[in-house]
Parts: structure tokens; C-alpha cells; sequence
């Protein structure tokens, strides 16, 4: 997204507007052939190598996210091509240093394929992705007040993305397996 574009320039998933438009493929709700493209599309999906420590294999994830109740895993898509991936999980927020597990949502396993970065994919990824966890709070219940990740302090661009989605900084947390993260958080409000 380019600086000067406003909040509301992002797209919402399943409305389309424009080039620099996501949405936001729910793997859970697809049939077995258009799933199976999808995660045809996840394999190819590539990561920096300064990144690795900071996200694990696409597939892999897209797969442990598939067999998991709590977990609904998304193919992000633009332009008809997938992008990247990431996963709304409830029950499980203190993963990423918040206090409790059932009073927002988990952003995790997310990434943008290397080849997409520095478009602003990342962010309007994650505006949509606390949408979509409001729409699946509604259908499902909880009563889940916004969205919550943890991102690893040496992670600046991911950091920014997150900023720029308005995501807030609500403080250090030292159990990542890749050093200390930052959990933050947005509400749904």
C-alpha cells in the first residue's frame, strides 16, 4: 500500500476494488479439488532466507491447520494468485504473550511469498484477516474481542506491516523459539 492511500483503500475479502486488492481463501470451507489447487499454489509459495526463523513452511502449516478444529487456515490471494497464507486459531492467544486464550483471536503462520513483498500485501492481509476473525466470532461464538500475534523483534518489516494495519504494540514476549517477540493486537471495535 502506498503511503499516500487511506485505511480505507484496503480491500475487504470477497469485495474486490482494485490491483492492490487481497482476499482471504478459507481452506476449510473449499471442496476437495479446488483445496487440493490451493495447496498446489501454498508449495510454491517461497520465503526470504532471513526470514526462516521467523515463519515455517506454507504447506506444512496450511496442512497442521487443516487437521486442527480450533484452526482456520486462508490462502491469501491478489490478483487470482496466492500470495502468501495465514491461520485464525482460537484458544490459543497465550502463544503469542497475551494473558488469557479465549478473549481474542491468534494470527499465526502468516507470510507473504518473497517475490510479493514491499507492495503493502502484508498489511492489507492483516486488516482483513481481523475482519474475517470478527466473522468467524459472529457465526461461531466466543464473544472474542479482536486479534493478537507476536512477531519477533528482529522481524522490522513485519513490524511495520503490523503497525500499519493498526495493529497495537502491547509488549515484550520471550517465549518464541526464535528470541523475544512484540505481541500485538487489534480489536475489533
Amino acid at each position: 500500500m502506498l503511503e499516500s492511500e487511506s485505511e480505507e483503500d484496503f480491500s475487504i475479502p470477497g469485495e474486490p476494488h482494485g490491483p492492490g486488492d487481497i482476499w482471504l481463501i478459507p481452506l476449510k470451507m473449499l471442496d476437495d479439488d479446488a483445496r487440493a489447487i490451493q495447496l498446489g499454489a501454498v508449495a510454491e509459495l517461497a520465503v526470504e532466507a532471513q526470514q526462516r526463523e521467523f515463519v515455517g513452511d506454507p504447506l506444512r502449516m496450511m496442512l497442521i491447520s487443516l487437521e486442527e478444529e480450533s484452526r482456520f487456515p486462508y490462502v491469501i490471494e491478489s490478483g487470482g494468485v496466492a500470495v502468501g497464507v495465514l491461520t485464525l486459531q482460537s484458544g490459543a492467544a497465550t502463544l503469542a504473550g497475551w494473558p488469557d486464550d479465549e478473549s481474542v483471536w491468534l494470527l499465526r503462520g502468516f507470510l507473504i511469498d518473497s517475490k510479493c513483498q514491499g507492495r503493502g500485501l502484508g498489511t492489507l492481509a492483516a486488516r482483513a484477516s481481523v475482519e474475517e476473525a470478527r466473522k468467524l466470532m459472529a457465526r461461531l461464538g466466543g464473544g472474542q474481542a479482536g486479534v493478537v500475534l507476536s512477531v519477533n523483534e528482529r522481524n522490522p518489516a513485519g513490524l511495520a506491516a503490523y503497525t500499519k494495519a493498526g495493529f497495537v504494540d502491547s509488549g515484550r514476549y520471550v517465549g518464541g523459539s526464535a528470541g523475544p517477540q512484540r505481541t500485538m493486537y487489534k480489536s475489533f471495535g
